[in-house]
């Protein structure tokens, strides 16, 4: 039914519905199934998704001991202090980052796109949730977008890190975070392609370099700051503002800088933090190797 954000958007609009029902209705064509059963699937998804905040939010750490409890004291930080960013960017924050804690903790998440950027969708949506109080259909729709935006992404760009960088795993999920909530606060489906394109071009270049190769470091902080810019770029395309480059530019931006990319930066451990000596330090604790002197 569509190829490129710039359909979706004319769908949605020339048929005046939703994004979140172009999406429906294509899944319900591809996979010949009923609104019901697309529906249900979806809203398994949320559970999941919504499980893993709660989990992460209790408190949970990593095999590796790289990463865990972040959540929590954001969370406290948020009962003591008013935060400097505000409650509702922090609390997004703290989601996000309990979610991608429970996935460093071998829990089980929810992939929008990634495992290495599972936060972003799920952080976003139950923070804006208690202050937009959406219904569970609102919710579910909430992904629809997300994916509509993800589905446009992977089939004309790239949401592997290996691939891309982390700017085609955070800035992808990220940017359909922000379209997300757009809809969601009631904006346009226009204004929806316009929070992706903001997202996503101010997260090209970012490169994938996960110390010890484990999705951890940075990882879990990067789908934290991945939530806020989401939600600041849909507070811009809320406001009216528009991105200079087409949504589908941005994408396609991306792609081509994931593909000039050195090896070092797609997921491979071998540059960035990764290469830091505290990178190799944390990893050869990790994985009980004797560092050589030099």
């Amino acid at each position: 039914m569509f190829r490129n954000v710039a359909e979706l958007v004319e769908l949605a609009e020339s048929e005046n519905i939703q994004l979140s029902e172009v999406m429906i209705r294509q899944e319900m064509e591809v996979k010949q199934l009923t609104r019901e059963e697309v529906f249900q699937h979806m809203e398994r998804n949320l559970d999941v998704m919504e499980k893993a905040v709660e989990d992460g939010l209790k408190g949970v750490k990593s095999h590796s001991g790289l990463t865990g409890g972040d959540a929590v004291l954001i969370q406290n930080y948020m009962k003591n202090h008013t935060p400097l960013s505000g409650h509702l960017l922090m609390d997004a924050v703290s989601k996000a980052v309990a979610t991608n804690e429970v996935n460093a903790a071998m829990g089980t998440i929810c992939a929008t796109p990634t495992a290495g950027s599972a936060g972003c969708v799920p952080g976003t949506l139950f923070a804006v949730k208690n202050q937009l109080n959406p219904t569970r259909e609102q919710m579910v729709r909430y992904l629809f977008t997300s994916g509509a935006f993800g589905f446009v992404v992977a089939n004309n760009a790239s949401i592997s890190g290996a691939a891309g960088g982390c700017q085609a795993e955070v800035g992808s999920a990220a940017g359909m975070a922000a379209a997300a909530i757009v809809e969601m606060a009631g904006g346009t489906p226009s204004q929806s392609a316009e929070a992706m394109a903001i997202t996503l071009k101010n997260m090209l270049g970012l490169i994938c370099d996960p110390v010890a190769g484990l999705v951890e470091v940075p990882c879990v902080k990067r789908n934290a700051m991945g939530s806020s810019n989401a939600v600041v770029a849909a507070d811009m395309a809320l406001a009216g503002v528009t991105s200079r480059i087409p949504c589908d530019e941005v994408i396609d931006a991306m792609y081509k800088v994931g593909q000039r990319m050195p090896s070092a930066f797609r997921e491979t451990a071998q540059g960035g933090l990764a290469a830091t000596p505290t990178g190799r330090e944390l990893e050869a604790k990790v994985y009980g190797i004797s560092l050589k002197k030099e």
